[in-house]
């Protein structure tokens, strides 16, 4: 059996994580307390099940402390559980709740932030032995489910990747393994007729890597992913995201990713690509 643990901050989108589990065919219970979970996969073992994903939040506070001795009890059905860790900065989430005007779990009687800030602290643990972080802060919900599905539908293979373009300008991607920084080639935004386009475009991609330090860098990264990616699969990581940044994440960074994520299909890695930022600017 398959066991991932979701969990992470209240408002980050631990349920929109489990909707899309779901729908890649997981079976997923959500809000369990931490204590019945060697007797749900138990009885989930017994009857045949082989991908679960569980739900964990800090409604259940004193258990959060027992989950190493509750995974030494499942060890005999699913091995090492992964932990699926989902997060968003406390500005985000406080946006969010405010527009759904519902309390955090640990908020009691007093400010939204104090809760938000109480559970960081809580979950911290989980966090630092989390097998995935995804940083939902500037995700849409369409990238989210990309993301999810990319890291465990039935067709992933032994290391699956996203490369992601973003602009530093709206912040690096907290939850990114790798990031490569793309603002030392030419920016096609000084380029009038290419300005108005992204790096999606036939003529903005020729721009960017019609220069050869363009063709240097990613025959370059290709190979420096490579060797990489070779020690994550022996360290037991699965799932990686490597960002590729420009000043807008609109052009250049568009442009590089698309292309590095088709080289690294063509190795025979199984890689997705998504744009953080465009339509932002």
């Amino acid at each position: 059996m398959e066991l991932v643990i979701i969990t992470g901050m209240s408002g980050a989108g631990r349920r929109s994580v489990a909707h899309t589990m779901e729908d890649v065919g997981w079976y997923v219970v959500d809000n369990l307390p931490p204590a019945m979970l060697p007797s749900l996969i138990r009885y989930l073992g017994e009857a045949g099940t082989t991908k679960v994903g569980v739900v964990l939040d800090v409604r259940s506070r004193g258990d959060l402390e027992q989950i190493p001795s509750l995974f030494a009890q499942i060890a005999e059905w699913v091995g090492s559980p992964h932990i699926l860790y989902v997060e968003a900065t406390d500005a985000e989430i406080v946006k969010r709740q405010e527009s759904s005007r519902r309390p955090v779990p640990l908020q009691g009687t007093g400010p939204l932030l104090e809760g938000i800030r109480a559970e960081r602290r809580m979950t911290s643990a989980l966090r630092a032995s989390a097998d995935m972080v995804v940083d939902t802060t500037n995700l849409t919900i369409h990238q989210l489910q990309a993301r999810i599905v990319a890291a465990y539908s039935d067709d992933q293979q032994d290391l699956t990747m996203t490369v992601m373009s973003f602009g530093f300008k709206n912040g690096v991607p907290l939850d990114a393994d790798i990031v490569l920084d793309m603002r030392f080639l030419p920016n096609p935004h000084w380029v009038p007729e290419l300005r108005q386009q992204t790096g999606q475009s036939r003529a903005v991609s020729t721009y960017v890597l019609g220069f050869e330090m363009a063709q240097t860098f990613l025959a370059q990264a290709e190979k420096l992913l490579s060797t990489v990616f070779l020690g994550y699969v022996e360290e037991g990581k699965r799932n990686v995201l490597v960002g590729v940044g420009c000043t807008g994440g609109k052009h250049r960074s568009v442009a590089m990713a698309e292309e590095l994520g088709a080289r690294l299909r063509a190795a025979g890695y199984g890689a997705s690509v998504l744009h953080r930022d465009l339509g932002r600017e």
